[in-house]
């Protein structure tokens, strides 16, 4: 019988993507462990390219989480309690988590986070090791204007001015972000071809990344995918510093911040983000791309 390890990640695009050097290490660790994800269904077309996972089972959240008596459980969704009582009822051998081994790191990198737990447990990660390919960048320019929160999300006008002053630019976004995109494409004068939100699955946006020129967007899912493929891209942080959610320096990355902290989970556009002005982002745009 195979033995089992189990690893929950129970949350959206952008927090799985920073799990993955933390997966890949665990994978190197324990390679006679079948590998299961618990994680939400909807990012299941994600998880062939970590090279890192061989089951999933679907769980949104801290659990419950449908697995029985994993030989080893990892708490990568958070701190606890909620995750670390789920991980519990599923009888492991052996637990990894915060809040059972070190302390909680606050102001840390969320990559560097999972693999600092790691490394307290005697399991080596490597921070860098986001890829999940490489562009071939025949693709277009993407602008994500969405992003969960209202705090987080740059003015439509403002994408919409940034737009109108670039190449082949499509617009994505959810199902529930299709009004807003569809408010920047049509102050950008983009035909309707243009506007991909609601129109793609998360397979066909990984597949619209690997292609593209530049990403732009907020700080969101799309920008840890920009990261993953080594797609040059401009970020708009505005409550949440990008040492805490950033992409990795020093490869045609911008993470644009007014130096504000906030609450990311705020109703309102957080007012650092507003700080950041059209001139800024299509001066970073020049930067990344020439």
């Amino acid at each position: 019988m195979a033995l089992e390890l189990l690893v929950l990640r129970g949350l959206g695009l952008g927090d799985l993507l920073t799990a993955v050097p933390a997966l890949r290490a665990l994978r190197q660790a324990f390679p006679k462990h079948r590998i299961t994800l618990a994680a939400p269904r909807a990012l299941e077309a994600l998880l062939p390219l970590t090279g890192a996972v061989d089951g999933h089972v679907d769980v949104s959240g801290p659990g419950p989480i449908p697995f029985e008596r994993p030989d080893i459980a990892v708490n990568l969704h958070g701190k606890g309690p909620q995750s670390i009582e789920a991980l519990r009822r599923t009888d492991p051998g052996r637990l990894i988590s915060f809040g059972t081994g070190p302390p909680w790191p606050d102001d840390v990198h969320e990559v560097r986070r999972w693999c600092d737990l790691l490394e307290w447990h005697g399991v080596p990660a490597d921070p860098t090791d986001l890829t999940l390919g490489t562009s071939d960048r025949t693709g277009p320019v993407i602008l994500h204007p969405g992003a969960a929160h209202p705090a987080r999300r740059w003015p439509p006008e403002r994408f919409a001015q940034v737009a109108a002053q670039l190449d082949d630019v499509v617009i994505t976004g959810t199902e529930q972000e299709v009004p807003l995109a569809r408010e920047v494409a049509e102050l950008a004068g983009l035909p309707p071809g243009r506007m991909l939100a609601g129109r793609t699955c998360l397979a066909d946006l990984i597949d619209l990344v690997s292609r593209s020129r530049l990403v732009i967007c907020g700080d969101t899912g799309v920008a840890h995918l920009a990261t993953a493929f080594c797609v040059p891209s401009v970020v708009l942080f505005g409550p949440v510093s990008p040492a805490l959610w950033g992409p990795p320096p020093g490869w045609r990355h911008v993470a644009l911040w007014a130096g504000r902290n906030g609450d990311p989970h705020g109703e309102r556009v957080d007012p650092g983000l507003l700080k950041i002005e059209v001139s800024e982002v299509v001066d970073a745009v020049m930067e990344v791309t020439s």
